[in-house]
């Protein structure tokens, strides 16, 4: 049976890509169609994962998730060092210096610091997050409840800078679309509804929960909404560590401040909560429970906020007048003047004073709380009680999904439909009066191809700057969305190619149906029905490529660019401007993968067929076959020119999910390091005995007073110098 089911596939292959570099090709399109459909759903998260420390309880799969209860998770970091190579020289930037520092559960903790202090730097070490370098250099040691990160079972969130959503889907629909990826063991829609409404109203989403969330082109929801829109999406799995970078940024001062009361909000409903921000308004300084200053990547104070930080800076010598922001003086207090050498000179002292200081209290201040078998008891009352889930939804019901959402997002797109429907009409109508119907006299032939050459370039761009135009950004929510393990490649990539047929079909279906009798081609119903299947396969072809180079770049832009200088290429072997027969060798194989090369071929040999011309001399042209023959066309059937595009599409859809699968995103992870001299307490914990844990369950839980007691200011013995803000009085 299998060397039968060989044989076929063998067949199937030849018969699809004829010889050479067309069975090669085809060969590998049929491979990875194969896996494409038979590929498993995705594993889930290493975060989710359950390891030894963490006992499975079967009895809960497939339940749904737990909604508002969190697994209280305390995070601490001591001596974080992050360094970066230049490539230009040996000199060795340090990002982050010897940082040290704990957020707890149910506190808002803030990293502050200048810009260039390593606030997003430390966000993202802290939550994994920082992208892989060979440059790069992290060491130091980071812990969750105790346990090193790479056994850490809990789930994290995520609140990036760029809000990304797909514009055209409303709030609810974003959030009920994304529940039904990420938590499939809800099956009900009751139960998912009203888990989705629970969301919108905690997070202050109810009024505009039905606005498309829009974006440049259309009108949608705030930034402040889009920021809260955010949080939701990342709080569908109920995680214990919620990280945002500068959530206020872009805010207007009310926005800001209803993003952070949300956080706090969060905060104060069990969830560990950091967020780096860059220089608070006051009402919004006064929400934050801890701070960690920041300055050329070394620690300048960590500990409690509000009044706190002032005291201790006020025991150097440096005070904060009175009606004065208090983040704006910790601002100007860490931050170096450029206004001339004598500032730089003594604010760089006074840092260097103030890192000094800190420094050598910093063991009585981050471990002033070591973690007890309370702490751990709670954590493994809570763990016990979560859900396991084994896998994701299965590859139908995550395509039909994606199916849906790329649906309403290209046939809801009404700006970029409209102007596409008109550029279309219009290259129709300039292109119908330029070539005006043309008759059948001998410089009608060179017309002719002109114009079939120019319509298989005009299909290929339009559909290539659309797409390129269009995919970075959408990968970048792709690869968002995959690193939660919310869906595989393959039902993304064929839910899109699918939900796009019928609009990418509709613009060249307009452009040939107002140029092909303009310029009077071919006048029979089967040649402009081939003209237009042509066209259209060659616009899908076109928009496959620029799938690949929007997976291959990094930005928008450079794929702008890199997209019309690879058309330019397969333009100049499109058959029109170089025969195929004077190509040099080294190039003779490009013209086997131009599309616009097969595009122009097929259009020719639809039109030509059958012609027959005025001729006054016998060298005149009389046919079309000898016209066909000119251009070396001679033989060539319609049919191979759309088994070649369809082969060209198949490459281009295989070339996109290598790349993006090699491209997925990687992220930096810590140097094997010595922790013997940075945890000095954790040695009472590694012999507890799992039974004193378990007796520990029964035992009246600690209040919230004790749990969340706040890390005591260090004192400081010496004042380091004078200090006054500017322009206070």
């Amino acid at each position: 049976m299998v060397v039968q089911g060989g044989k076929k596939l063998h067949q199937i292959v030849a018969g699809i890509g004829g010889n050479g570099l067309g069975q090669v090709l085809a060969a590998v399109a049929v491979s990875f169609l194969v896996r494409l459909f038979t590929a498993p759903g995705p594993a889930l998260l290493p975060e989710n994962d359950n390891n030894g420390d963490v006992p499975e309880n079967d009895s809960h799969e497939g339940e749904a998730p737990p909604s508002g209860k969190v697994t209280p998770v305390t995070i601490r970091w001591s001596n974080i060092n992050c360094s970066l190579s230049e490539k230009s020289s040996n000199v060795v930037r340090f990002l982050l210096k010897n940082v040290s520092g704990e957020a707890k559960p149910g506190r808002l903790l803030a990293i502050m610091g200048p810009s260039g202090s390593g606030k997003t730097t430390l966000l993202n070490v802290l939550a994994g997050q920082l992208a892989a370098s060979q440059r790069l250099h992290l060491s130091g040691l980071l812990e969750f409840n105790g346990k090193p990160t790479s056994n850490n079972p809990y789930k994290f969130a995520y609140v990036r800078q760029e809000d990304l959503f797909f514009s055209q889907l409303t709030v609810r629909e974003t959030l009920s679309l994304a529940t039904e990826l990420q938590l499939p063991n809800i099956s009900s829609a009751e139960e998912r509804d009203e888990y989705v409404n629970n969301l919108l109203f905690k997070l202050g989403l109810v009024s505009c929960a039905d606005t498309n969330v829009g974006d440049a082109k259309v009108r949608g929801i705030s930034g402040g909404e889009k920021k809260r829109l955010s949080m939701a999406c990342e709080l569908l799995a109920s995680p214990s560590v919620i990280f945002a970078d500068e959530p206020t940024t872009g805010l207007d001062a009310f926005q800001a401040e209803k993003v952070m009361e949300t956080l706090k909000q969060l905060a104060q409903d069990g969830h560990t909560v950091i967020c780096s921000i860059h220089q608070p308004r006051g009402s919004v300084y006064s929400k934050f429970d801890d701070i960690v200053l920041l300055t050329h990547g070394s620690l300048v104070y960590a500990g409690p906020a509000c009044d706190e930080p002032l005291a201790y800076f006020s025991k150097s010598g440096y005070h904060c007048p009175e009606h004065v922001n208090p983040a704006e003086f910790l601002a100007d207090l860490i931050s170096i003047d450029y206004s001339s050498a004598d500032s730089v000179y003594s604010s760089k002292k006074r840092i260097d004073g103030l890192v000094e200081s800190f420094s050598q209290r910093l063991s009585t201040v981050i471990y002033a709380t070591p973690i007890t078998i309370d702490d751990l008891s709670k954590s493994r009352k809570q763990i016990t009680k979560r859900t396991v889930t084994k896998k994701k939804g299965s590859w139908w019901k995550q395509f039909r999904l994606l199916f849906k959402r790329a649906w309403m997002q290209a046939s809801r797109d009404a700006p970029t439909n409209k102007v596409r429907a008109r550029m279309s009409i219009a290259s129709g109508i300039i292109f119908g009066s330029v070539f005006w119907r043309m008759g059948k006299s001998q410089t009608s032939i060179q017309d002719r191809m002109g114009l079939l050459q120019v319509a298989a370039i005009n299909t290929a761009m339009a559909a290539l700057t659309k797409t390129v135009g269009v995919f970075p950004k959408e990968r970048a929510i792709v690869n968002r969305e995959r690193a939660k393990g919310s869906y595989a490649l393959g039902p993304y990539l064929f839910s899109k190619l699918l939900a796009e047929i019928p609009i990418g079909a509709a613009f060249p279906l307009m452009f040939g149906a107002v140029l092909y009798p303009m310029a009077r081609l071919h006048p029979t119903l089967l040649r402009f029905a081939e003209f237009c299947g042509i066209v259209t396969v060659e616009s899908f072809a076109a928009s496959a490529m620029g799938l690949t180079v929007g997976a291959m770049v990094p930005t928008t832009e450079a794929a702008m660019a890199v997209g019309p200088s690879l058309m330019t290429v397969f333009i100049v072997f499109g058959g029109y401007y170089a025969n195929p027969e004077n190509t040099p060798i080294i190039f003779r194989w490009i013209p086997s993968v131009s599309l616009i090369r097969w595009a122009f071929q097929g259009l020719c040999v639809n039109e030509f067929k059958g012609l027959q011309f005025d001729h006054q001399h016998p060298f005149d042209i009389q046919t079309g076959e000898q016209a066909l023959e000119r251009i070396s066309f001679g033989g060539s059937r319609i049919r191979d020119t759309l088994v070649a595009q369809n082969r060209i599409l198949l490459f281009w859809y295989c070339a996109t999910f290598l790349l993006l699968e090699k491209n997925k995103p990687k992220y930096q992870q810590f140097e094997p390091t010595s922790i013997d001299h940075n945890k000095p307490h954790l040695e009472e914990l590694k012999d507890l005995d799992t039974e004193q844990v378990h007796q520990r369950l029964e035992s009246p839980p600690a209040t919230e007073d004790e749990s969340n007691q706040p890390l005591e200011s260090p004192e400081v013995d010496d004042p380091i110098g004078s200090f006054v803000l500017e322009g206070a009085k």
